[in-house]
């Protein structure tokens, strides 16, 4: 089957300041939209045609680049479209536990993300997971993804520059910093904690 452009949860012009509609525009409309043109060719005819997404990846990995990079792409981009919201949400009483166990406080978990994010070196995405309980965040590399690595992402931070040098040129720590006080959905957050599974692309 070929997969469809997620859209955006939210209007274009939701998330300004910390994001324009500019930057929303050519980073949904351009950059998530050529990863899924190049993953749905690239399955077009071949065992992977009726497979979802997350098993396309897998499946890639170690063996396909090109097809697990722009399935890999396609997957964050939408994952990170619902990490954000209009308005910063509250964590449930279980996610809110589990960040304090794991962090002290959810204001710690917030610096930790901005640190992590603004730390990384060049292109990649910063992760809030779960794994047996455990709260961590975790970095990826360019196209990498946990979909696959035995956790549950909770939320996620793209650092690549196309997702800020429109509004922040190269000041990556605005970017962090106007993002996860501001714009972090942590209903969503509390969602794939509770269901327990990654999240599926739709």
């Amino acid at each position: 089957m070929a997969f469809a452009l997620s859209p955006l949860p939210y209007d274009s012009s939701a998330l300004e300041p910390a994001i324009s509609a500019e930057t929303l525009s050519f980073h949904h409309g351009k950059h998530h939209q050529t990863y899924v043109d190049k993953t749905n060719a690239a399955i077009e005819g071949t065992d992977h045609a009726d497979k979802s997404l997350e098993e396309i990846i897998a499946a890639a990995r170690g063996s396909n680049q090109g097809l697990f990079n722009n399935a890999a792409q396609t997957w964050n981009h939408a994952f990170y479209w619902n990490s954000l919201a209009p308005s910063t949400t509250e964590p449930s009483a279980e996610l809110a536990a589990k960040i304090d166990e794991a962090f002290g406080s959810v204001d710690n978990l917030k610096q930790q993300l901005k640190d992590r994010g603004a730390g990384h070196f060049a292109s990649g995405w910063v992760w809030l997971a779960e794994k047996d309980g455990k709260l961590s965040v975790e970095e990826s590399h360019d196209a990498d993804t946990l979909v696959d690595k035995g956790m549950n992402p909770l939320l996620v931070l793209d650092v690549w520059e196309h997702a800020y040098y429109l509004d922040h040129q190269n000041k990556r720590p605005a970017y962090l910093d106007a993002v996860v006080e501001t714009k972090l959905n942590w209903a969503f957050a509390s969602e794939n904690l509770a269901r327990g599974t990654v999240w599926t692309y739709e």
